[in-house]
C-alpha cells in the first residue's frame, strides 16, 4: 500500500503552541492563571445558557434520530468488527478515563456542602440531590455530547465515503469550503490543543491518585519521582497497545479494565451497605428523571451561586474538549453498525455504565459519611481526594487488595483513554485518509510519546495543569459552534441521501448480506 503523507506543518505547529503555552504558564503562573480564571468566568457567564440549550438539544435531537427513518441507515454495508461487549467496553474506556473512579467516590460530597437548586447545605436533602446531581452530570446529556460530535463524523466516513478521518475534513466537506484550507487548518489545532488540556484534566486527577494507590499498598510515601515513573509505565502500556492496533491492543486492554472495574465494583456493593447502595441510587434517578428538564437548563438567575457554571456549564464543556477525538475514535471502531445502534449504545450503554459505577462508589463513599466512619468533606477539602479516597478503601477487608484493584483500573483507564487519544491525533494529521485505511503505526507512536512528553514537561517545569485545564475549556466554546455546522451538515446529508426514500426500503437497504450477522 502506498505510504500515507502526514501534515507536518500541523504537527510542528500544534506541538510548538501547546509547549510554548506550557513553557510561558511556568514561568508567569500567576498571569496566566488569572488571565484564564477571568476567561473561564466570563466564557461561562456570556455563554452559559448557550452550553446548556445547545447540550439539551443535541439530546432531543438524538432522540428524534433514534426513531426516525434514519436510525436504519447502517455505517457501511459491512459485518460490525467488534462485539457488541468490545464496542461498548471500547467507548466507555475511552470515552471516560481514570478520573471517573477518583470523581465516584468524592463528587457527592462537593454537592453536598454546596448544593443545587436552593436545597440546604450538608442536610438530608443534600445528600439526596448530590445522588441526583451525579447521575445526571454523567448520564445522557454527557454521552448525548460525545454522539451528537461522533455522528457527523461516521456519516462521512462510512456513508458518504468522502476521504480524511477529522473535524476539518468533515467541516470542509460539509461546507464545501475545500479550496479555504486554513480553515481547517484552525480547526485541526483548535482539536489537538482541546485533546491535550483536556488530558491534562485526566492526567492531573490521575497520576497523584495512581502514586497514592501504589505508595499505600507497597508502604511508603509518594513522591515527585514516583509521579514520573507511572507516567513512564503506562506510556509504555498505550504505546505499545497503540503501536499494535485497536485490535490486538486497545480491544483487549478495554475488555479487561472493563471486567475489572465491574468486579470491583460488584465486590464494593456485596461488602458495603447494599441495601443504601440500592435505595439511593433508585431515589437518584427518580429525582433525575423527574427533574431532568429543569436540571438540564437550570441558570440560577436570581440567587446567581454560581454552581451551574461551576459545574453544569463546566461539566458540558469538559466533555465538550473530548468530542473531537471521541468523534474518530468511535467512528472508526462503529463500522458496520446503524446509527440507532451507536445513539443505544453511547447514550444508554455509557450512562448506565456510569450509573453502575457512581452509583456505588458514591453511595459507599456517601455512607461512610453518614454513619460517622470518616469526614469525607472534611478530609477532603483539608487533605484532598486522593488521601480520602485511600481512607475510605482503608475501611474494607482485605484493603490492600482492593487499593491494588483500585490502582489497576485508574491505571488501565488511563492507557485506554491516552491510546485512542493517539490514533485519533494521528488521523488528524493524516490527510485523505480512506475508509480501509488506518494512520501509520509509527505516526500514532509519535502521537503516543508526545502525550508522555508534554506531562511530563508540564510536571516537571512545575507548569499550572488547572490554568491549562482551564485554557482548554475555554476552547471548547468555538467548538461548540463547529459542531453546529457539522450537526446541520450531517442532517441535511441524509435527508438528501434518504429523505425521499421510504422507510422499509432504508430498513432493507441496512440488512447485512446473506451469511452475514452482527457478533455479539
Amino acid at each position: 500500500m502506498k505510504e500515507r503523507k502526514y501534515d507536518l506543518k500541523l504537527i510542528i505547529t500544534s506541538l510548538a503552541l501547546i509547549l510554548g503555552i506550557v513553557f510561558y504558564l511556568a514561568a508567569k503562573p500567576e498571569q496566566g492563571t488569572e488571565a484564564a480564571n477571568w476567561l473561564f468566568n466570563t466564557f461561562t457567564t456570556l455563554f452559559g445558557s448557550y452550553t446548556l440549550i445547545f447540550t439539551f438539544l443535541s439530546f432531543l435531537t438524538l432522540i428524534y434520530l433514534f426513531f426516525s427513518k434514519f436510525g436504519n441507515i447502517r455505517l457501511d454495508h459491512v459485518k460490525p468488527e467488534y462485539s457488541n461487549f468490545s464496542w461498548v467496553a471500547m467507548m466507555l474506556s475511552a470515552g471516560l478515563g481514570s478520573a471517573t473512579v477518583y470523581w465516584g467516590f468524592v463528587e457527592w460530597a462537593y454537592y453536598y456542602t454546596t448544593p443545587a437548586l436552593g436545597v440546604t447545605p450538608e442536610s438530608s436533602g443534600a445528600y439526596e440531590w448530590a445522588m441526583a446531581y451525579n447521575l445526571f452530570h454523567w448520564g445522557f446529556s454527557a454521552w448525548g455530547l460525545y454522539c451528537i460530535a461522533a455522528l457527523p463524523v461516521a456519516y462521512h466516513f462510512h456513508v458518504r465515503k468522502n476521504k480524511g478521518l477529522s473535524l476539518s475534513a468533515v467541516f470542509l466537506s460539509i461546507t464545501g469550503w475545500q479550496s479555504k484550507a486554513w480553515i481547517g487548518k484552525i480547526i485541526d489545532l483548535i482539536f489537538i490543543f482541546t485533546c491535550f488540556g483536556g488530558l491534562s484534566i485526566t492526567l492531573a486527577l490521575s497520576i497523584p491518585l495512581i502514586s497514592e494507590g501504589i505508595a499505600k499498598v507497597l508502604g511508603i510515601g509518594s513522591s515527585f519521582t514516583m509521579n514520573i515513573i507511572i507516567v513512564i509505565i503506562i506510556s509504555i502500556i498505550y504505546s505499545l497497545s497503540s503501536y499494535i492496533g485497536i485490535e490486538k491492543g486497545m480491544k483487549r486492554i478495554s475488555d479487561l479494565n472493563t471486567y475489572f472495574a465491574i468486579g470491583f465494583a460488584l465486590l464494593l456493593f456485596i461488602m458495603g451497605p447494599s441495601i443504601f447502595i440500592l435505595k439511593n441510587t433508585t431515589n437518584g434517578l427518580g429525582l433525575m428523571f423527574q427533574n431532568f428538564i429543569h436540571m438540564s437548563l437550570w441558570t440560577d438567575p436570581i440567587d446567581n451561586g454560581g454552581f451551574p457554571e461551576g459545574w453544569t456549564i463546566f461539566y458540558w464543556l469538559y466533555w465538550i474538549t473530548y468530542t473531537p477525538f471521541m468523534a474518530i475514535f468511535v467512528t472508526k471502531v462503529s463500522k458496520g453498525r446503524k446509527i440507532k445502534e451507536l445513539i443505544l449504545n453511547m447514550v444508554i450503554s455509557g450512562s448506565l455504565g456510569c450509573w453502575f459505577f457512581f452509583g456505588i462508589l458514591s453511595n459507599f463513599s456517601m455512607n461512610k459519611n453518614i454513619t460517622g466512619a470518616i469526614n469525607v468533606p472534611g478530609v477532603l477539602d483539608s487533605l484532598g481526594g486522593n488521601v480520602v479516597i485511600m481512607q475510605i478503601l482503608g475501611e474494607l477487608p482485605w484493603s490492600s487488595l482492593f487499593i491494588l484493584m483500585f490502582t489497576i483500573i485508574s491505571t488501565l483507564f488511563l492507557a485506554t483513554t491516552l491510546d485512542s487519544a493517539s490514533y485519533t491525533l494521528a488521523a488528524t494529521v493524516t490527510p485523505g485518509l480512506k475508509n480501509n485505511q488506518d494512520p501509520s503505526a509509527l505516526l500514532r507512536l509519535f502521537w503516543c510519546v508526545m502525550l508522555a512528553v508534554v506531562p511530563l514537561t508540564m510536571i516537571l517545569i512545575k507548569a499550572p495543569l488547572n490554568t491549562i485545564k482551564t485554557a482548554a475549556i475555554i476552547t471548547a466554546v468555538p467548538l461548540t459552534f463547529i459542531l453546529i455546522v457539522m450537526i446541520i451538515g450531517f442532517l441535511k446529508w441524509m435527508v438528501k441521501d434518504y429523505g425521499h426514500i421510504p422507510v422499509h426500503e432504508i430498513v432493507k437497504e441496512s440488512e447485512l448480506k446473506s451469511g452475514e450477522k452482527e457478533i455479539v
